[in-house]
């Protein structure tokens, strides 16, 4: 039997997280039921999502934009390529910043590092992300586009991907505790970001000059990276803009286990 001191988490806080493995996993298994209970075609949300995302952003961007002009290669595949990592964190974003609220009745009656709770959200997050990678397989498939060698590179992608939204979850989780404004907040940041983002478009339309300020915008690198580890060099990455895209997503997420960890003590009390 293990037992969890609290006095102790202080110092023995990312041992007593590995400790906690199992409770991860269930937290992890019970998010996935709740999510899929009393639903109609179950997994198949998995698809359905982002198939209709994908429509709905080919044609505002696409055809009502037209930025689809000029194009080697199926602009739906670019659309895809931006989605798909979109997704993942927008979503990341609001189910963290709202995990420690909804799980208030275990916060209050038992000790355990309550970063699992945003941590269980992520993966059950990055579940949805790895089945969605499917729909893009068959994407791919569907227009006979061959990857470039620079595929091997996507791993890098994700988890900066996953280094970006477990950094601003764990943010707004944490906001979210005392502040309950930061749940209205959320959507409209979500909502704002994705014009924000290169996700319906390509980072080569912003003009030259304002490249290095747009990538302050930490999701632009990733989703950069992402589309050009699958499109090749038909899909530029910029180095500069990468670095500082790393470098905000290395402060986001070391600032953020520094918040996180201040606060955690108080989590019981104010809930």
């Amino acid at each position: 039997m293990i037992i969890i001191e609290a006095e102790k988490r202080k110092h023995h806080y990312w041992k007593e997280l590995w400790e906690c493995r199992e409770l991860i996993l269930f937290l992890t298994w019970r998010d996935l039921l709740v999510r899929y209970k009393q639903t109609v075609v179950g997994f198949v949300w998995h698809f359905l999502k982002p198939l209709m995302m994908l429509v709905t952003l080919t044609i505002v961007f696409g055809r009502l934009a037209h930025l689809d002009a000029g194009k080697s290669y199926p602009y739906v595949i670019l659309v895809m390529t931006g989605l798909l990592p979109w997704q993942f964190f927008s979503t990341t974003l609001s189910d963290c910043s709202e995990s420690l609220v909804v799980n208030y009745q275990l916060i209050t009656k038992i000790y355990f590092p309550r970063i699992i709770l945003p941590m269980s959200s992520i993966i059950v997050t990055f579940i949805d992300f790895a089945i969605s990678l499917v729909l893009l397989a068959g994407l791919l498939c569907y227009y006979q586009f061959v990857p470039s060698y620079q595929i091997i590179f996507l791993p890098v992608f994700i988890v900066l991907l996953l280094l970006l939204s477990f950094g601003l979850g764990i943010w707004s989780a944490a906001i979210n505790v005392r502040y309950r404004d930061c749940r209205q907040l959320v959507p409209f940041v979500i909502q704002f970001g994705l014009y924000l983002s290169p996700v319906g478009f390509s980072s080569q339309i912003i003009p030259e000059e304002w490249q290095l300020l747009y990538h302050i915008n930490p999701i632009v690198g990733v989703i950069d990276g992402f589309r050009w580890s699958i499109i090749g060099s038909e899909e530029s990455l910029s180095l500069a803009g990468l670095s500082i895209s790393v470098l905000v997503i290395i402060g986001i997420l070391y600032t953020g286990l520094w918040y996180y960890r201040r606060v955690e003590k108080y989590f019981a009390d104010i809930i």
